[in-house]
């Protein structure tokens, strides 16, 4: 899962990313409102941390321009602001959940879990599942019938971004955007290479899902049932 983290308590925001990182998230961080709004139009987190009280733009001008721009992604307010109006404006203004400063590691990765299972990226026990495999995105571990792979972070990341899009023919630059960065300078030999260490991984664990590729078009996920139903 890729976060970014808006917030101008520079101290904070390292320690939250770093306990984070330790628990296989993908973290960014900005220190400021306008470096955060920049980051956060390109779309590619799953959920944004954003604090309220920052220099250049405030959190909630962030979070009001971000959903003009049609950015939907899951919004997280943080802040040590404690009036229930304060509360009631971000909501209102489109924000996903509410935590107060300071928190706790574990009470924030508990509202990240409840925030994307309302959106429908999780089962209620935060796995994702696609034919006869389930991945644990938090563990960064592949099950297959009881059979199981360690992944890196960047597979687990690549698998996470197939299985939330298994009917969409994803290309290359749209998989380097989301799972290595807008600003990354990965290339299509990268994507290749890793869709070969999962592809191997799959295979060694027996499964019926496979990713398929059509030259010059992209690649999707593909379960064998599947296919012979289309087949008929």
């Amino acid at each position: 899962m890729k976060i970014l983290i808006v917030d101008d308590e520079k101290r904070l925001v390292d320690a939250v990313a770093q306990n984070l990182r330790r628990q296989n998230f993908d973290v960014d961080v900005a220190y400021d409102g306008e470096e955060g709004f920049l980051s956060a139009l390109s779309g590619v987190y799953d959920i944004i941390l954003l604090d309220i009280m920052m220099p250049k733009k405030d959190g909630l001008t962030v979070l009001t321009e971000l959903r003009q721009e049609n950015i939907h992604t899951p919004v997280i307010l943080l802040t040590a602001l404690s009036e229930v109006e304060d509360k009631v404006r971000g909501l209102d203004r489109g924000a996903d959940d509410y935590l107060e400063k300071p928190f706790r590691t574990e009470e924030l990765v508990a509202r990240i879990k409840a925030v994307t299972r309302r959106r429908g990226s999780f089962h209620q026990d935060g796995i994702l599942t696609y034919g006869d495999i389930e991945l644990n995105p938090f563990s960064l571990v592949l099950t297959c019938r009881g059979k199981s792979y360690s992944l890196t972070q960047k597979e687990s990341r690549l698998l996470e971004y197939l299985i939330e899009n298994r009917d969409i023919r994803l290309s290359s630059d749209a998989i380097i955007e989301k799972v290595w960065g807008y600003d990354s300078d990965a290339e299509d030999g990268n994507v290749q290479a890793y869709m070969s260490f999962l592809r191997k991984k799959l295979a060694g664990l027996d499964s019926s899902v496979s990713i398929g590729n059509i030259r010059g078009s992209g690649y999707m996920l593909e379960y064998a049932s599947q296919v012979k139903e289309q087949l008929r």
